[in-house]
């Protein structure tokens, strides 16, 4: 089952502070798009290098947006980021990607989600889901208590659990046939100018 393109959660939660972007040369590759984050709040410690951002969290980079009630970055000394997002109780994390050349919206929820830099691992945690849209209507969806994914080998696991999103402490994936998704973008496609 393919769902899960979710180089989108590295590039959420792993790029808590922005850093002024160098300006590159035209044959070189663009650079990333900057990383802007709104909160209530902002804690940053520049000893061990650790932002704490409470309050309303809201990051954005390029057309990926992280929702949640705090967001603890860092760096080691490596170089290495990790964070992670946590909602208030009752309430979740919510990550939305878009991708609008393939009228795809990605959405990953959880009560928190953890980045890994180095393994480069993302975690969602507690009442787990990741839902592929297609021109805004659900298609695919993954739900459990907790989903990783691991960005280097494009591979992610579910695991069920006390506090999974699906029923009876289980996983519960759906998956649609990719003949369908090609008829909903080619349906799309015709809809919008």
């Amino acid at each position: 089952m393919k769902i899960l393109p979710l180089a989108l959660l590295t590039a959420s939660i792993g790029y808590g502070l922005a850093l002024p972007a160098h300006a590159a040369p035209a044959q070189e590759k663009p650079a990333d798009p900057d990383t802007i984050i709104l909160s209530d709040t902002l804690h940053y410690d520049d000893l061990n290098k650790v932002s704490t951002f409470t309050g309303n969290v809201v990051l954005t980079r390029g057309a990926m947006t992280l929702r949640a009630d705090k967001l603890v970055t860092r760096e080691d000394a490596q170089g290495n980021q990790f964070g992670t997002a946590t909602a208030d109780k009752g309430g979740t994390v919510t990550i939305r990607q878009e991708n609008p050349a393939k009228f795809e919206t990605l959405i990953a929820t959880g009560q928190q989600a953890d980045y890994a830099g180095q393994a480069g691992d993302i975690t969602l945690t507690g009442q787990a889901t990741v839902t592929r849209q297609i021109c805004g209507q659900p298609f695919d969806n993954v739900r459990g208590a907790r989903i990783i994914y691991h960005e280097k080998t494009g591979t992610y696991e579910a695991f069920g659990g006390q506090n999974s999103a699906a029923a009876g402490g289980r996983v519960r994936s759906l998956a649609q046939p990719q003949s369908r998704v090609d008829q909903a973008i080619a349906k799309c496609r015709t809809q919008r100018p």
